[in-house]
Formats: C-alpha cells, structure tokens, sequence
C-alpha cells in the first residue's frame, strides 16, 4: 500500500460529530463577540483591531476549507496536520491581541484526537494548552516574572488535565474498540451457527428421505417374509388337511381334519389382514405420534390381557411424519415380539422429549434373554431387534438393549427431533 502520510492510530477515532462542522464556527463568533465587548477594558488598540479583522476572516476560511477537505478525506492526514496547525496560529495570534479570542482557540482541545495521528495528538494539546494558559494569565506576553509564573503554573494545571483526561478518553476507545471486536466476532459465530443449523436441517431432510426409501424395500421384504412365514405356511397346512380328507374313507376322522382346515384359513386370514395393515402406519392418519402409541398399547394390553401403560415427558412436539412413523414401527415390532417371546405381566412405554432428541422406552418384566446369543438376521428378512435398530439408524438414531434371562427385557431408542414441515 503507498504512504498516505497517515499515521494510523492504534484504536478507532470516533466518528465526526455535529460540532466537528459547526462548533469551531461557533466558537469564532463568540469570541468575536467577547473581544468586541472586551476591547477598550484589555487595551485592544486601533491597530490591533484591525489586524484582527483578516484574521478572524481568515479562520472562517479555514473551517469552510477544511470541511470540503473532511468530506473528501476523514480521519488524520498530513493535511490534517498543516490545518490543525494553521487554527493554532490563528487562534494563538488573535488571543495574543485579545486574551477572549481564547473561545476561538479551545476548540483545539475538542479537535485533537480526530484530526491528529496518535503520536502528535499530546503536542497539538500542549500548543492549544500555551494559549489557552496565555490568555487565562490575562494576554501574551505576561507581564513581569509573578505572571510569568503564573503562566507556568496554569500551563502545568492545564497539561495535567489534559493528560488525565485524554488518558480516560484513550483507555474509553479501547474499551468500544474491544466491545466492537466482541461484537463483530459474536455476529461471525452467530453466521457460523446458522449456517451449520442450515446444513444440518439440509441433511435431516436427506437421511429423512433416504430412509423413506429405505423403509420401503425393508417393507416389502418384511411383507415377503410375512407371507413366507404365515400365509405361505397356513395354505400349505390347509393344502396337507384337505389332501388326509380326500384320502381317509373315515367321516369322523375327515371331519376333523375339514375343521383343521377351516381354522388354519381363518388364521392366514387374520394374518393376511394384519400384513396389509402394517403396510402403512393407519394409526398416525388422524392422531400425532401420543396419541397413537397410547391407543397402540392399550389395544395390544387388552389382546394380550398384559398390564400396559403408556407415558409421555417433556414438551410434546409435532414430529416429522417419517420420525413418528419409526418410532410408531418400532413400538409396534417391540409388542410383538413381547407377546411371542416375553411371557410378561407388565409393560410399559414412554416418550420423552428432551430438547433436540425423542427417546422411546419400552420395559417388559418378561422372561428376557442374553442379547449375545441371539442369532444374526435370517435372509427371511425377520423384523426382530435387528430390523428395530436399522429403522433407528436410517433417522440418525440408535437403539439400546438391556436384557437379562428371567430379568424382563428394555429397549430405548433415540432419534433426532426433526419437527413436522409446516
């Protein structure tokens, strides 16, 4: 980068202010007003009047310049300076002629720290302070040596000051200068974290449909089992019934074999029904995913003739179709394989919804088992715990299992909570 000619301070500047434009104007014409008025008691002369005419004229000049330069170049340059400088020796001649032109030079004090590089901001406040002491010992140049020390004094106090309180100005910058930089990096971490959420939700929705997909073929697959292991097996037990009654000459005996027969048709019958049932969770048409686990459970309680109860914990929320739809699967796999394998007298289910997860625990005091002896997943296609933890998974969930033999049985799942698509 070429040189500028700017220093660059080592905090910010505050921004231009209102009496940045018009103060200094202001403060020119009171102190015109104070050295007309003042003239003849200070012993301001006809000459000295009238040198102080350009002058005054001059700093008006001055300021209309030097706010085109502003405009056209904020903040300390070496324009700046020569400006800053050439105020000074305006406001140090006229107060030289008349100590009230001193309204006109403060405004170096209040001008300083925005016009200056850091490092000559403490000489332009020792130059204004000169003129200011100047003028409060009652004119340049004082008058004998108690003046003169005078002078001095009121310079030190006026120094002091400005020390102290540039120094408090300083360490005030530093402190907005450390909130704004606070700020900036809180806004960029709050840019960051949206964005993540964003991505996040982004890829919610894709394993969603991924698992939609998913959950399809496992569907049909468990459909094919289904029929393998109940339809398929109810005709071909009917088909062996009919063939004993086609051969025996025995009536009682065909008779017999006839009401086998029956039965086995009404069971794949039931079981066909039940398949196609499954096929798609009914029981969320018309209620959210509460609703229809509480219904689930006390049906299968009273089937089963189990005590089931269901809970829920935590604030409710609306979830998205595909959670509730695994969590309502998952339910619904672990009452079955509880009434086939369990033998329990108690069960109990619940839903819990704590902060950006669902949990779903399901307790039996049933006979158990030892989870390290179960066998891996037949090519049937058996929807056992297996097919329980592939459901939890496909949704960025898991599934647990804590069993003992004679100890009943728990499973807890855990998915994301993904809520409903408004």
């Amino acid at each position: 980068m070429p040189d500028t000619g700017v220093v660059t301070n080592t905090v910010p500047v505050e921004a231009r202010t209102p009496f940045d434009n018009r103060g200094p104007y202001a403060l020119l014409a009171v102190g015109v007003v104070a050295a007309a008025l003042s003239a003849r008691p200070v012993g301001m002369g006809r000459t000295e009047i009238i040198v102080s005419v350009p002058l005054v004229a001059a700093g008006a000049l001055l300021q209309v310049w030097w706010g085109r330069v502003k405009r056209r170049r904020p903040g300390p340059s070496r324009t700046g300076v020569c400006l800053y400088l050439l105020r000074w020796a305006l406001g140090f001649v006229l107060t030289w002629l008349n100590p009230f032109f001193a309204f006109y030079a403060v405004a170096g004090y209040y001008t300083a720290a925005r016009e200056l590089p850091r490092r000559l901001v403490m000489p332009g406040l020792f130059l204004t302070a000169i003129t200011m002491a100047g003028s409060e010992v009652g004119g340049m140049p004082p008058h004998g040596l108690v003046l003169w020390l005078g002078f001095f004094l009121v310079l030190g106090v006026n120094m002091g000051l400005v020390g102290v309180f540039t120094r408090f100005a300083y360490q005030e910058q530093e402190r907005a200068y450390v909130q704004a930089e606070t700020i900036a990096e809180l806004g960029r971490t709050n840019a960051a974290l949206q964005q993540a959420l964003d991505e996040n939700a982004a890829l919610h929705a894709q394993l969603l449909v991924q698992a939609r997909e998913a959950g399809v073929a496992d569907e049909r697959r468990r459909l094919a089992a289904e029929i393998h292991d109940t339809i398929a097996q109810g005709l071909t037990g009917i088909i062996a019934q009919l063939q004993v009654v086609t051969n025996t000459p025995d009536e009682k005996l065909a008779r017999e074999h006839v009401s086998r027969a029956v039965n086995l048709a009404r069971h794949s019958l039931g079981e066909a029904r039940r398949s196609v049932h499954n096929l798609a969770p009914v029981a969320l048409e018309h209620d959210g995913l509460p609703e229809a686990l509480k219904k689930t459970v006390a049906e299968w309680g009273e089937r089963t003739g189990v005590r089931a109860g269901f809970t829920v914990t935590g604030t409710v929320e609306q979830l998205h179709e595909e959670v509730s739809a695994t969590l309502l699967r998952i339910v619904q796999e672990a009452l079955s394989n509880a009434a086939r394998h369990a033998a329990a007298t108690r069960l109990g289910v619940t839903l819990s919804f704590l902060g950006d997860e669902v949990i779903l625990d399901i307790r039996d005091d049933g006979r158990g088992f030892d989870p390290l002896t179960l066998p891996e997943r037949t090519s049937s296609g058996g929807f056992g715990l297996d097919g329980m933890r592939g459901r939890a998974e496909r949704i960025a969930g898991s599934l647990t299992v804590e069993s003992e033999p004679g100890h009943g049985t728990a499973l807890s799942a855990r998915v994301p909570l993904v809520r409903h698509d408004n």
